[in-house]
């Protein structure tokens, strides 16, 4: 294109006369498009309406006419089919493509100029005179209308273009894999303007050339013969023959989408002669895009394929939470172990509480730590044996265990981890307490730090795989199992306490060349401690939160990150640990009730804290009285603390004494006697009833001597294992094995004793023992009974059975007299129950 202006083209149509004013040397531009110039401007003869043909045809209509030396030529591949977008814009297309356009007329860029490639396409000599060319930007091509001398026919014409672009293909820059293409148009093209974007499916109607004929339906080989020279076909589809629609069509699928564009253009109108298979009258082609694709059909694709998104869409949400959220989580567990948000931790907080200490005076906090200082001075030995174990490398657990109310947790935070920093308390009461899945999860969350938390989030997805269940056969992986939610929590918490225990790595030149495992092996001072308090708290509901702990703190412990310390009342501990822990021996410390003289002044450091005493001294009578009553009270330190307050509410200890004993055997009545669940708790009111009044009478008892009794048969062990988890009786082991019974509190003894001294209560449950202890002889009768029966049928009346048969009698003998006994006891208790209240 060189020597042509940026006037060459105006809404890139183009006539002959824009080609001649547009070059300085008019005749060298029309030679090279194969026209000889006539004498007296021959261009100048042309009609002037064709001059205002544009993107949709002469006069605004839509269409191309031809004289009969006329033809029309579409070539393809002449403009970038991306550039279909600016059909949206809302200007019109004709008067700004010139503007558009003029950025590829450069001198860098002179390639992509169409009439340059128009201009090339066309053969030098060829007999020829274009006329005119209208672009089609968004079918990426331009129809080129030429005129041909008498004898040479279009396709000639065709046939010599397409010879020459053979010969010399074209192919513009941006399309260096593909030349430029040209076809003879045989219809009458719809230069359409609409927003229709081309498509590799064509719609192709067969329509009669005069209104109100009838055309006929072309075969599939016909349609064929007819589009297979434009390029090579995926599919043709015909129309249904049950099918109302009209007019009757058919589609045609091109495997690329220029070659439908080709040939939408070169036969839209064509008529299809009688000789050609269209009928008498002929047949019409109306062709059109259609749309391969329906709208919306990603939406569609996603509906439709819920066994492929839903899945898809959980694996990505996991990994945007993985990504996103857990460095959040992690950065809180850390900050709740360190205890970096604590107000003691600020400097400011720390100077105005020591001035308000030196105004205020907090008696209270200085008598109960004084209280318990007499406690410590006698648990010094097991302090100092735990802090012992926490600077040893042992993979091992540390168990505290004592009854309730026996100070543990006082002890190892307040005592042993006093001044240590990087400690971490997880309570699991509230944690196996909680209602529902997603409060246990919000729970166990709350005891490590671990924030944010959506425990929301589990029964909403909950509700959606169950939907998708009910969709698609299968649950989807959106809701995660509590076991699996756990587990998470835990792993975050694990991961923040390597780091706690990984941070003083590196300051020591001596640890530079260490490895993190064997950095945190060599130095057990700088791990974390993790305080697991109420261990096996209503373990016989549901193990699996305490499973999933213990599992978790054998990690800690395995690989070094933390030491581990459990607080328990449960004696069979063990059993739970050994599952997570196994063939490993647990460090072990077993606290009871404190002595009489520590209980003594602990009691008395309380009462301290009254100002009216804290001015005098105790009176010598209730010193007295509380040196005798503290003995039948106990060392247990929650009891003790009641007596305290009590006392300080002005009441004698004797008095505050009884009331304790008063309520514990309540609490026995209500707990163990009366309210019983058997199939939840495991025992019935004679088992405990029995065990009240033997430990009434001596608070020691053999245990064997107790499975041995009727009332415990079958499964004794089984029910005494629950009461002691029950807290009504304690069981003392030695030897590896259980050898005595006693009383589940200090106070439990006296309120035995109180409740045996009721004559009603005794009588009720003597008599429901004694109901009970009938039915089982009862019971024992009818199987002696019907074995004696079936000896009597044997043959002879069972002579050579004499010794089973005595055997039988004495035993039948021994029952029936026991059922007497029974009865005449039974009578007895109810000539009680129907004479006292």
């Amino acid at each position: 294109m060189a020597g042509t202006t940026p006037n060459a083209l105006r809404a890139w149509r183009c006539s002959p006369r824009l080609l001649a004013e547009s070059s300085p040397s008019r005749p060298q531009v029309l030679a090279g498009l194969g026209l000889r110039p006539r004498p007296g401007n021959p261009l100048a003869q042309v009609s002037s309406r064709r001059f205002e043909s544009g993107e949709s045809g002469e006069n605004n209509s839509g269409h191309i006419a031809a004289a009969p030396n006329e033809g029309i030529l579409f070539f393809d591949n002449v403009f970038p089919l991306r550039l279909r977008w600016a059909l949206r814009a809302p200007w019109r297309v004709e008067a700004n493509l010139p503007e558009l356009m003029h950025r590829f007329d450069s001198a860098e860029v002179r390639a992509a100029d169409p009439v340059g490639i128009i201009k090339r396409a066309v053969p030098a000599g060829a007999p020829l005179k274009i006329t005119e060319i209208l672009p089609r930007l968004k079918e990426g091509g331009a129809f080129v209308k030429f005129s041909h001398p008498d004898g040479t026919d279009g396709a000639q014409i065709e046939s010599a273009v397409r010879d020459h672009l053979k010969r010399s293909p074209i192919k513009p820059w941006f399309s260096p894999f593909r030349r430029v293409r040209s076809s003879l148009v045989r219809g009458q093209p719809w230069l359409e303007d609409l927003h229709r974007l081309p498509s590799s499916r064509l719609r192709v109607e067969f329509v009669s050339p005069t209104p109100g004929g009838v055309a006929t339906e072309l075969s599939q080989e016909i349609l064929y013969s007819f589009f297979r020279r434009y390029g090579k076909m995926s599919d043709i589809a015909s129309q249904p023959t049950d099918s109302k629609v009209l007019p009757r069509h058919a589609f045609v699928d091109f495997g690329r989408l220029r070659n439908a564009v080709m040939a939408k253009n070169c036969l839209h109108a064509y008529r299809v002669t009688e000789a050609e298979g269209g009928g008498a009258a002929g047949t019409v082609l109306r062709i059109g895009y259609q749309r391969k694709a329906k709208a919306h059909w990603i939406r569609d694709w996603l509906v439709n394929h819920p066994r492929v998104v839903i899945p898809a869409v959980a694996a990505l949400l996991a990994a945007v939470t993985v990504a996103v959220f857990d460095p959040i989580r992690t950065f809180f567990i850390k900050a709740h172990v360190e205890h970096s948000f604590h107000l003691d931790r600020i400097r400011v907080y720390r100077w105005f509480k020591a001035q308000a200490t030196d105004i205020f005076a907090f008696r209270h906090r200085e008598v109960e730590d004084a209280s318990m200082r007499a406690l410590w001075e006698e648990r010094r030995d097991s302090i100092e044996q735990i802090r012992s174990w926490l600077m040893e490398s042992a993979e091992t657990f540390i168990v505290v265990q004592g009854a309730r109310g026996s100070g543990k947790k006082e002890l190892v935070v307040n005592e042993v981890l006093k001044g240590r920093g990087n400690t971490l308390i997880i309570d699991c009461k509230p944690i196996q307490e909680a209602s529902s899945d997603s409060s246990t999860i919000k729970a166990a969350a709350a005891e490590v730090g671990y924030r944010p938390v959506f425990s929301w989030m589990n029964s909403l997805s909950s509700l959606i795989d169950l939907a998708a269940q009910g969709t698609i056969g299968t649950k989807a992986g959106f809701s995660e199992t509590l076991d699996t939610q756990l587990a998470k929590i835990l792993a975050n918490t694990a991961a923040a306490l390597k780091q706690i225990a990984l941070e003083a790595r590196g300051k020591a030149e001596k640890d530079a060349y260490m490895s993190e495992d064997e950095y945190l092996e060599a130095h057990p001072e700088h791990r974390p401690v993790v305080v697991i308090d109420n261990f096996l708290h209503k373990s016989q509901e549901s193990s699996l939160v305490y499973d999933k702990i213990a599992e978790w703190a054998s990690g800690l412990t395995s690989t070094n990150i933390a030491h581990v310390i459990f607080l328990t009342h449960d004696v069979s501990f063990a059993k739970s640990l050994s599952k997570a822990l196994p063939y490993r021996v647990f460090r072990q410390i077993s606290l009871g009730d404190c002595s009489p003289e520590v209980a003594k002044r602990f009691v008395m450091t309380h009462l301290s804290a009254d100002e009216a005493k804290a001015k005098g001294t105790v009176d010598e009578k209730d010193l007295e009285e509380l040196d005798e009553n503290i003995k039948a009270l106990g060392g247990r330190l929650t009891d003790l603390e009641y007596l305290a307050r009590r006392i300080k509410t002005g009441e004698s200890p004797s008095k505050a004494v009884r009331e304790i004993i008063d309520q514990s055997a309540s609490e026995i009545v209500k707990m163990y006697l009366l309210d019983v669940d058997v199939f939840r708790r495991h025992w019935t009111p004679e088992q405990a009833w029995l065990l009240v009044k033997r430990l009434a009478e001596d608070e020691s008892l053999r245990y064997n001597e107790v499975l041995l009794a009727d009332t415990f048969k079958p499964d004794g062990e089984a029910v005494l294992q629950a009461l002691e988890q029950a807290e009504l009786i304690t069981i003392h082991s030695g030897n590896g094995r259980p050898y005595a019974i006693r009383p589940g509190k200090p106070v439990y003894a006296a309120a035995f004793r109180l409740l045996t001294q009721d004559r009603v209560l005794s009588s009720r449950l003597d008599l429901a023992s004694v109901g009970s202890l009938g039915k089982l002889e009862s019971a024992n009768i009818d199987k002696y009974e019907a074995e004696l029966g079936l000896l009597a049928t044997l043959p002879g009346g069972g002579k050579g059975a004499d010794a089973r048969i005595r055997w039988l009698m004495d035993k039948l003998r021994a029952a029936h007299d026991k059922v007497e006994a029974y009865e005449r006891e039974g009578a007895a208790l109810k000539g009680i129950l129907q004479r006292e209240y």
